[in-house]
């Protein structure tokens, strides 16, 4: 059986389960059982951002008004219809909210391939990679749960880094990085750090979350965002993972012409998205909003393909390692906990501290 939890774009509260029989893979065709996949406030963020980048495109439903939210997972393939990938092979990858996914494999390598599903093809190439797990290190295979919590979160952080100091960070003296206990957040505190920059990296969070967000040695000082006002009024950039129009606001207005740069990166308040795309003119800087695919491309240009996502694996298995002691896993199956976890994550009470994964399989 299919099963496929589908989201309302118009009320992300809105869920329902869709099932059906298993599809049959046709020539050159694969069917992969999802076997579990993780759900972080990255995933709200894919439905808020969805028709801005077209995350809602990878899986369409054939439903305009429903869509499949877009999550990092493993697969295995059950059945296949290519001599390019034998069944049983394990697979990580961008997959959607389901228990099972057709693929159409090309571009095989020992390490990996991508779907070359028509309707997927003019959508970022980064998010049409799989990668075969058997080829790759055993340290990295032993990281499945993590890799699928921690590393589109970390490699974020670790682009967002590299972006700023591609463009020499701004000339600023500090980075701001907002919803500083999010995984996304302290991500990029740790390697903007690691990247050289020698100024204040400054974390704001809610006053319940500025004593793990200590503990995690990322940032220079944790302020809770009431009081923002006591940043130095020395020239900023501001990473912006919570997507707080007021927050983002009462900043600018703080900071004044020192507000260099304003990345809108995360949607933590997802309903404030929209209104955080156009929500009128701030002192300081015009937000711009970041999208990670343009400066792996133009990495991959600078220094070969696949290079800096090389860089980015590595960094993330060595910032996971150090930081295990403070993270939280925990492990879920069924359609129930998966709407459950997905309502916690709308209404911003899932902690950076703990990481979760979900099985829509009828045997998990």
């Amino acid at each position: 059986m299919l099963t496929e939890m589908w989201v309302d774009r118009t009320d992300y509260h809105h869920t329902r389960v869709v099932e059906s029989d298993l599809p049959v893979p046709i020539e050159g065709e694969i069917l992969v059982a999802i076997d579990k996949f993780a759900m972080t406030a990255n995933n709200v963020t894919y439905a808020a951002s969805g028709d801005l980048f077209g995350y809602w495109e990878f899986y369409p439903t054939g439903t305009e008004s429903w869509g499949k939210v877009t999550v990092w997972g493993i697969g295995e393939v059950i059945a296949s219809a290519t001599g390019a990938i034998e069944v049983g092979e394990r697979l990580y990858g961008f997959f959607p909210m389901s228990s099972h996914v057709v693929m159409t494999p090309g571009d095989v390598t020992d390490r990996g391939f991508a779907d070359v599903v028509a309707h997927r093809q003019a959508l970022p190439r980064l998010y049409n990679q799989y990668a075969r797990i058997r080829s790759e290190p055993a340290a990295l295979q032993a990281l499945e749960d993590q890799r699928c919590i921690f590393f589109p979160l970390f490699m974020t952080g670790y682009v967002i880094a590299d972006l700023l100091l591609d463009n020499d960070w701004y000339g600023v003296d500090q980075i701001v990085i907002g919803s500083a206990s999010s995984k996304t957040g302290f991500g990029t505190a740790a390697f903007v750090r690691a990247a050289g920059f020698d100024g204040a990296i400054v974390g704001l969070t809610g006053e319940q979350n500025v004593a793990f967000a200590e503990t995690l040695d990322c940032y220079d000082s944790v302020v809770p965002y009431g009081d923002v006002h006591t940043l130095a009024n020395t020239p900023a950039a501001y990473i912006d993972i919570a997507g707080d129009v007021g927050v983002r606001s009462r900043l600018h207005r703080h900071l004044n012409e020192c507000a260099v740069c304003t990345l809108l990166v995360g949607a933590t308040h997802w309903d404030q998205f929209a209104k955080s795309m156009d929500g009128g003119a701030l002192l300081g800087n015009e937000p711009e909003v970041f999208f990670a695919p343009a400066q792996i491309e133009k990495r991959d240009t600078d220094w070969g393909r696949g290079v800096m996502m090389g860089r980015a694996y590595t960094a993330s298995i060595e910032l996971v390692q150090r930081l295990a002691p403070t993270l939280v896993m925990e492990s879920h199956a069924g359609v129930e906990a998966c709407n459950r976890t997905w309502q916690a994550l709308l209404n911003n009470q899932v902690s950076g501290q703990l990481g979760v994964m979900l099985s829509l399989q009828a045997d998990a």
